[in-house]
């Protein structure tokens, strides 16, 4: 038998309480769900709970643009109607609108995925948790789909410090766009994103086409999928995909994507999978024993989110939870 896992999990309360605005399907205190959930479960006994420090601009600077960074630092809600062109140049507004402690609720969700990645790197842990990553949609200069700053990123860059091959999985509803973009042209980082594609579904990129340029050509992978898949067909197609990546492409650690808006009910997702469904990605994940950086990402019936992610915390741990959570 090999000796139990050890695994960090990353959380501060202050990444709960901040509020997108009254109409703005984003809501974090489905973070706060999620923990409580945990502590009712008494998972945290089965694990290192820690809480991250908040990122400073120059470690948010390893990917993004330094301007864009400095951007995001200063604006607040009572100063943003004097900076319409950096709004516009940014891409802050409806989708992703300046709110108060925006610039904290950054730091905090990349400091925990940054401390993720390095407590793997340090192998103080077999795998890392942060709920609050997974922010996949930002970009080098720019905010996109409710994300600013790319947590992913960034602990993928810290794990490349340590491993010569990084493997990124993405299961999130929306194509993790981002993370290819930033990616795209090195064999160091393979992408592998499972996502609704057509009709228009946001973001609009990761066809089956896309498979990265240059030196990273091959080593982007998209699964395009239509409407209303289930269970039995998505994890079929997961774990014949990433069984083979894993095999042929042997990465040093993986990062996983564990967005929730591809459950079945989702506020904006459009596919057909259970908690249990969801999970059994997780599952098949865990199994290939190497270091291991978890995140969320998008979800938008917040109970639903709170219960499919504890349920993964409590595979991560090897730990059953009664049957109801799954309902």
């Amino acid at each position: 038998m090999r000796p139990k896992d050890k695994i960090a999990y990353f959380y501060d309360g202050d990444v709960g309480s901040v509020y997108f605005g009254p109409n703005h399907p984003m809501k974090p205190h489905r973070l706060c769900m999620t923990h409580h959930l945990v502590l009712a479960y008494d998972l945290h006994k089965k694990m290192e709970i820690y809480r991250p420090h908040k990122a400073y601009p120059v470690e948010l600077a390893q990917f993004h643009s330094a301007d864009y960074v400095e951007f995001l630092h200063r604006i607040t809600p009572d100063t943003q109607h004097l900076f319409s062109n950096e709004l516009a140049r940014y891409n802050l507004g409806e989708d992703c609108p300046v709110f108060e402690n925006l610039f904290e609720f950054c730091q905090i969700y990349a400091g925990g995925t940054i401390d993720a990645a390095r407590r793997l790197n340090n192998q103080l842990c077999d795998i890392a948790i942060n709920w609050a990553g997974g922010l996949h949609h930002a970009k080098k200069c720019e905010a996109s789909g409710f994300c600013y700053i790319n947590d992913l990123v960034l602990g993928i860059l810290e794990l490349l410090k340590y491993h010569a091959r990084v493997l990124y999985i993405d299961i999130d509803v929306h194509h993790g766009d981002g993370v290819e973009e930033a990616f795209y042209f090195t064999d160091r980082v393979m992408t592998v994103s499972f996502h609704k594609y057509g009709d228009m579904f946001f973001p609009g990129t990761g066809d089956v086409k896309d498979i990265g340029e240059r030196e990273g050509k091959f080593y982007a992978i998209n699964v395009p999928l239509k409407d209303g898949i289930d269970d039995t067909s998505f994890t079929r197609l997961f774990k014949t995909i990433i069984s083979k990546v894993v095999e042929m492409y042997q990465p040093g650690a993986i990062v996983l994507q564990c967005g929730a808006d591809s459950l079945a009910g989702d506020r904006l997702g459009c596919f057909n999978l259970s908690i249990d469904g969801h999970a059994e990605c997780v599952r098949i994940v865990k199994k290939f024993n190497l270091p291991l950086l978890v995140t969320g990402g998008g979800g938008y019936t917040k109970e639903n989110v709170a219960r499919c992610w504890t349920v993964e915390t409590g595979v991560l741990l090897d730990t059953e939870l009664p049957n109801g959570m799954l309902r």
